[in-house]
């Protein structure tokens, strides 16, 4: 806005409307369900209220237990993120970029994307035993093709006249696919992170059954064999609030990355 421009009427509190409306929906939910559980529709031993899962997470708190567990779920999601995105990264690059290792790669990799993870779990305990790398293998296989398949589609879908311009300018090489091929695609890359992000806790459920004694799919997993439901639907909860917040990252990162993109066609806009 300029020195001679006024502002724009309203366009305050249409900023913060925003901003809340996203959260209206869950805080209708949940006062609908207190309700429903004060009014005993909703049995406690099927459903706690929120008010109790409330209190079953401040007392885990208070004990160090949650963000004990929270940590060490966090660590083995970051780290299954970050080595399933290079390598989907590096290949999507890769057969982008080359005809012939797409020829070799992609048939092998959409045969590998149709495997759940549930039945690599066995094959995992074999080659990696019931320690941290097995874990850390489920979530990385699971996020690398969402990567994969956004990179490659990226690369293939960089407009051929800027690779043209670019090549009339003499920009060769590296600095070709540094300069105009890699932002190009970076608009799908960041999408296929997004579903990542989102995965690499979806899976986290199944990694943490494999011999865990920490993490919030063990908690989850103790909670049901002992009947604890607030500790329960706590982990649900969490993983509800974990995958908001691998959404928002996501956006943060589009915004930082891509200040040229307009707005209707960014992440949150979709």
């Amino acid at each position: 806005m300029t020195a001679g421009e006024a502002p724009i009427p309203g366009g305050a509190a249409r900023g913060l409307g925003v901003r809340i409306a996203p959260w209206l929906a869950p805080l209708a939910l949940v006062i609908l369900w207190e309700v429903l559980s004060r009014l005993q529709i909703i049995p406690k031993s099927l459903l706690p209220s929120p008010v109790e899962v409330l209190v079953a997470a401040s007392n885990a708190t208070r004990s160090g237990d949650l963000p004990a567990h929270l940590g060490v779920s966090a660590l083995r999601a970051a780290g299954g993120l970050v080595v399933g995105a290079a390598v989907g990264l590096a290949l999507g690059l890769g057969t982008g970029l080359s005809r012939p290792l797409q020829l070799v790669i992609d048939g092998p990799l959409q045969m590998l994307r149709a495997i759940p993870a549930l039945a690599l779990v066995p094959l995992v305990i074999l080659w990696f035993g019931l320690g941290e790398a097995a874990k850390l293998f489920i979530v990385a296989i699971t996020v690398l093709f969402p990567v994969y398949l956004n990179t490659f589609h990226g690369v293939r879908s960089v407009d051929p006249q800027l690779i043209e311009m670019a090549r009339v300018y003499d920009v060769r090489g590296f600095a070709l696919y540094r300069e105009v091929i890699f932002p190009g695609a970076l608009p799908s890359i960041l999408v296929g992170l997004r579903f990542a992000l989102g995965l690499s806790w979806l899976v986290l459920i199944v990694a943490e059954t494999l011999g865990a004694s920490q993490g919030l799919g063990y908690v989850a997993m103790n909670a049901r064999e002992f009947m604890q439901m607030d500790l329960l639907v706590l982990t649900i909860v969490l993983w509800a609030i974990l995958g908001k917040l691998a959404d928002s990252l996501a956006r943060w990162l589009e915004r930082r990355l891509l200040p040229w993109q307009p707005p209707l066609q960014r992440l949150e806009a979709r």
